[in-house]
């Protein structure tokens, strides 16, 4: 591989004027710095980035862990932190603990080793030794989507409980008052929020909540199936569904297919988080967005802002919802 001497002897320089044009650490006038490039560029230089990283003490790259990467939600999350880290000049290594704690302490493991400069984290559960011990050491770290309790931390969070009021009201305003809600994992913050806010609603209209239209999912499509199936063969059905993330909308759209009922004519259905393919199935999905790009940014800003001063105090953003209304939902005839 060409050296950086090499370099200096083609473009005629000093080594130390080479060094200086790749780390930007001294003026070069532009000439001298055109012929260095053309020099590197001639000879294929590649600057040997690792070692240049850790004399600098960092790496310009971050970590992220995902619970569950097949998850559109979190797939497009992912998707966004990159791309707001790119143009912050930052590159993103990625890890899916798959909802384990033991693959999650695995890639923290990894990553803590090729010296990431810190980490953005979507817990596997509702607590996370990893993280914990992550925050013990000083590790500049961010949490996003989900509330870990007693852990200061910076924090970036959807606002769940006016979403789940939000999805509540928008089907009781079209004249439902048979609501089932189809909630995901109960060590989840997210989805008790959700919950939570599907009550407050039906409060609100002084409607009682009927605890066996409560059924619990696990944010996959066919727990979302299973569930409406079983509530469409009781005896006073729901005539609505808010189901908790818009996969187990998608699988209860099937259910209400196979069970000949009309979308939104016999029965609507809700979802949350306004993945990509909402719009796209068929009647299209009603949502509760969460802003996905406004939350990477959030969490990338964070922290930058705690690798620049690691002692400042945790803050917590919260992401406000926003309805989308489409085909699935309507007035019951």
């Amino acid at each position: 591989m060409p050296t950086i001497r090499e370099v200096a002897l083609l473009a005629g320089v000093s080594t130390a004027t080479v060094s200086h044009v790749i780390n930007n650490t001294r003026y070069v006038s532009p000439e001298v710095r055109q012929r260095v490039q053309e020099a590197m560029q001639a000879l294929n230089y590649r600057p040997n980035v690792l070692a240049r990283s850790l004399r600098r003490g960092e790496t310009n790259t971050l970590g992220l862990i995902l619970p569950d990467s097949a998850n559109p939600f979190f797939a497009e999350i992912g998707r966004a932190i990159e791309a707001v880290a790119f143009e912050h000049g930052y590159n993103v290594i990625l890890g899916n603990s798959e909802n384990e704690l033991s693959k999650e302490q695995l890639y923290v493991d990894v990553l803590i080793n090729k010296q990431v400069d810190g980490l953005i984290f979507v817990a596997a559960g509702d607590h996370s030794p990893s993280l914990e011990e992550l925050v013990r050491r000083g590790v500049p770290v961010v949490v996003v989507d989900r509330h870990l309790g007693g852990l200061e931390v910076d924090t970036v969070l959807t606002d769940n409980l006016q979403g789940g009021l939000t999805a509540t009201r928008h089907l009781l305003e079209l004249g439902h008052r048979r609501i089932a809600c189809i909630t995901g994992p109960s060590n989840l913050t997210p989805s008790a929020e959700r919950v939570i806010g599907y009550r407050q609603a039906l409060q609100e209209s002084s409607l009682a909540v009927d605890e066996s239209l409560i059924r619990r999912g696990d944010f996959h499509p066919h727990s979302g199936y299973l569930a409406v199936s079983e509530l469409l063969q009781s005896a006073n059905p729901p005539t609505a569904f808010f189901t908790c993330n818009d996969l187990m909308a998608i699988g209860a759209l099937r259910a209400l297919a196979e069970a000949n009922r009309r979308v939104p004519q016999d029965c609507s259905v809700i979802g949350f988080d306004d993945i990509e393919l909402a719009s796209y199935v068929t009647p299209s999905l009603t949502t509760i967005r969460q802003n996905k790009m406004a939350m990477a940014e959030a969490a990338v800003t964070l922290l930058l802002e705690r690798m620049i001063d690691p002692s400042r105090p945790a803050r917590r953003h919260l992401e406000p919802t926003v309805l989308v209304q489409r085909q699935s939902t309507g007035r019951i005839e």
